[in-house]
Order: structure tokens, then sequence, then C-alpha cells
């Protein structure tokens, strides 16, 4: 008798109780949560990174586009004139215009040949916001 008593005490043992599974699945959630979190903000700092690494080019290119034709793109003209111009020079390496990281045109204005400005409306794609949905253009900083 004392062994069958001690046959069945082991097979209660064996395995895994109901309430220890749930808190080890409890703790895998929690931490993917919190790694899925760090990822996604991690993505989201990159494309920032990115859309200013850009704009910086796109300023690079259009500082030798104003030596060659003594005047920036018009805004009718736009970005495609770093591209596609009168004397087929091309001051940027791409057979097109970028987009930026978000999957939207930059926004290029000229309002004299002094001056220009190109805009990224961020992650929301449209002017302002805050955070990753903030403007970020050619000044080199957030717009506010």
């Amino acid at each position: 008798m004392n062994v069958e008593s001690e046959n069945r005490h082991r097979q209660n043992k064996a395995g895994f109780t109901l309430i220890e599974l749930m808190v080890v699945i409890s703790i895998i959630a929690i931490l993917a949560t919190i790694v899925g979190y760090n990822v996604i903000g991690a993505m989201d700092d990159a494309s920032v990174a990115q859309a200013k690494s850009q704009i910086r080019s796109f300023k690079t290119a259009l500082l030798a586009y104003r030596l060659k034709f003594n005047r920036f793109p018009t805004t009718a003209e736009g970005l495609g004139a770093l591209l596609d111009n009168e004397k087929g020079i091309k001051f940027l390496d791409a057979a097109s215009i970028p987009k930026d990281p978000w999957g939207n045109e930059y926004q290029y204005s000229s309002d004299s040949a002094r001056e220009f400005r190109v805009i990224s409306y961020g992650a929301d794609g449209r002017p302002g916001g805050t955070g990753y949905d903030a403007d970020i253009d050619s000044s080199g900083e957030e717009a506010k």
C-alpha cells in the first residue's frame, strides 16, 4: 500500500501547475511588450535621423545648384531640378528624388534666389505635430 501511495504522490508532482504556467506566460508577455516598445522607438528614431540626413543631402545639392546657376530652383521647379535641369547636370546621385522615410514627398519652396526650404512633415505626413509627427525642415531643427 505504501508503494501505491508513493506512486500517486509522484504522479501528482510531475509537470507544472496551471498557476506556474500562467506566471511564466505573464512574464514572457511583459518582456515581449518591453522589447517591442524599445524596438519600435528605435525604428522611429532611425526614421527621423534618415529624414535629417536626406535633407542635409538636399541642402548640399541645392548649394551646388546655386553655384552653377546663381539661384536656387524655383518652387515650381522643385527638387526635381536637381536631377533634370537645362544643363543636364545631376546634383544628386539618385535616379529620382527620394521620398521621406514615411513614404511622403519632401516639400520644397524657394521665395528668392537666396532662400529655400525643404520639409518632411514627419510620421503623420501633415504639417505641424509633435514627437515623431513633428515637421523636420532644412534649418536642421524640428519645426515648432
